[in-house]
């Protein structure tokens, strides 16, 4: 168990935490979550030791084991990635390196073998024959093939390593597992593994996360925190909304109960305190009047974006059509003979960990990067708009955000352009921020609002959750879902994917996979047959 006991952490004046109380126990699954700049990531530190709250402790049940992930993507460079995972238990690592330092002594002593005897003794105990056994398997869940195991973390690519890290945090079995935006940069498939672990995890797990289907699926609880305090909610993400959005109307009912006794309590006093025979019963109602109190009910610290992309024009039924799109990075065929068609009501998910793949594909779309081979025909009546990955070269420039939107505005009008902005939360003077230094959210947003204000009918977007809180990433799934026109996408968030996609596909070794259905029908539809048949394809036009 580990608890926080009147945690209190000032940050100048402001109190990011006030006299917070919360027990977390064993068994369970705690869902953190809250508005942009609430502190969850600062409470993990506290709970984690990291930070030191201004008042107040935590307290962690004596000889427990806590884990925390965190994103330190180049500090095991130089350590191979089966060491890694098994670092994520300091204490075991720290007896095996011992030991192999005592074995590989040329004038090995009688002192020296009591001590590898003792050492060996607590190995065994802590489970340290199975230890790279356990850590392979990890390694293997979240897509880490064997032939990785036992290179340098140098060697791989920034996916691998966050996958990496999140072994290491696993590994061991720790009492206290904090877990910081685990599924950031995971494909569905490791988060769909990480999912299934943590639901058969038997001890303590607090986890911020801005995905709702994974909290959904892995919370026994939710510690929502709301103005420097932490409410704790029995049940998953949705419990909690459905439980709040029911206590705040049933304050607001008591509230318009109180306000309407008031007022009656008001009219009887005006029409009778002036009378003598009833003034006694004037008297009454004033002091009946003085005990009642409304509830104080503040709005949530939440804000949400409002997003709605409106076309200017109507899509016509010819759309997309791609004719054996073919393209080869570094050597590797990422894109291998591609043909589809796109229909006017389409929205597309595209699925499946082959990213750099699904990248090519959407900048050969929008017309950023050229094929090997194959054509692309886009409609007369389509207009579009795409939403890159890495958006970094949009904002390696001087201009402010206003200045930034106007430029991709037919309409030129500051009042015009703000209101975009408005919508996306950049009010008064955020306008005038320069946007080379805004956060990877406000990026996003900045992008989203670039795509609203261009009025395409099609729009192409390349993980657009990513480093978008909770609220806007709601706020997003809806204004696709309503969108009239077409859709192309990618996104790691499963109930994005699952609420707004009507179409699936998935590029694997090079070739489409393309189902009509849902994302959940998908995943349950036998694609793996599908897979091994073009692998197997694959195969024989090796040996040949």
């Amino acid at each position: 168990m580990i608890s926080a006991n009147n945690v209190t952490l000032r940050i100048g004046k402001k109190a990011l935490f006030e006299d917070v109380n919360i027990k977390f126990t064993e068994g369970n699954c705690y869902g953190l979550i809250g508005a942009n700049g609430a502190g969850k990531s600062t409470f993990l530190k506290i709970l984690s030791g990291e930070i030191d709250p201004s008042k107040g402790t935590i307290s962690i049940t004596p000889g427990q084991r806590l884990s925390f992930l965190k994103q330190e993507h180049f500090k095991f460079d130089e350590h191979t990635v089966m060491d890694t995972v098994m670092m994520g238990n300091a204490r075991l690592y720290e007896i095996m390196k011992e030991k192999d330092a005592i074995y590989a002594k040329e004038d090995f002593t009688e002192e020296d073998g009591i001590k590898a005897s003792e050492l060996e003794g607590e190995f065994a105990s802590m489970n340290g024959w199975e230890a790279e056994s356990e850590a392979a398997i990890l390694l293997n869940g979240l897509g880490i093939d064997t032939e990785f195991h036992y290179m340098l973390m140098k060697d791989l690519n920034g996916s691998q390593k966050v996958k990496v890290l999140l072994a290491q945090a696993l590994f061991g079995n720790p009492d206290i597992l904090l877990l910081d935006e685990p599924t950031n940069h995971l494909d569905l498939d490791a988060i769909s593994w990480l999912e299934e672990f943590l639901i058969n995890f038997d001890n303590t797990v607090i986890v911020v996360s801005h995905d709702r289907y994974f909290l959904n699926k892995v919370c026994t609880h939710t510690a929502d925190i709301d103005y420097a305090k932490i409410t704790l909610y029995a049940g998953n993400y949705d419990f909690w909304y459905e439980s709040s959005q029911l206590l705040m109307r049933q304050m607001k009912d008591a509230n318009k109960k109180k306000e309407d006794k008031i007022k009656e309590l008001q009219e009887f006093i005006q029409r009778f305190s002036a009378n003598a025979s009833k003034s006694k019963q004037a008297t009454s109602r004033k002091k009946a009047l003085d005990r009642i109190e409304l509830d104080d009910i503040k709005p949530s610290s939440r804000k949400y974006p409002y997003i709605d992309f409106r076309p200017s024009r109507e899509i016509g039924n010819e759309v997309l059509t791609v004719e054996g799109l073919t393209k080869i990075i570094d050597g590797v065929k990422v894109l291998d003979n591609i043909s589809f068609i796109v229909n006017h009501e389409d929205k597309i998910a595209f699925v499946g960990s082959n990213e750099l793949a699904t990248s090519t594909l959407f900048k050969i779309l929008a017309g950023e990067m050229e094929p090997d081979g194959g054509s692309v025909r886009w409609g007369i009546t389509t207009t579009r708009s795409f939403f890159p990955k890495d958006n970094t070269a949009e904002f390696d420039n001087n201009l402010t955000i206003v200045d930034w939107l106007t430029q991709y505005s037919e309409e030129k009008d500051v009042t015009y352009v703000r209101g975009f902005l408005g919508r996306m939360l950049f009010s008064g003077d955020d306008g005038m921020k320069k946007v080379k230094i805004l956060s990877g959210g406000e990026k996003v947003r900045c992008m989203l609002s670039k795509m609203m204000i261009s009025g395409s009918n099609v729009l192409i977007l390349d993980e657009p959750t990513n480093h978008l809180d909770m609220e806007s990433i709601t706020s997003l799934n809806n204004g696709l879902v309503k969108f009239p026109g077409v859709i192309l996408f990618t996104s790691h968030d499963h109930q994005f994917v699952q609420t707004t996609a009507n179409r699936i596909m998935e590029i694997f070794n090079g070739s489409l996979i393309d189902k009509i259905s849902s994302y959940d029908e998908y995943l349950e539809s036998d694609v793996d047959a599908r897979k091994r048949q073009i692998y197997s394809m694959d195969e024989t036009d090796q040996d040949n």
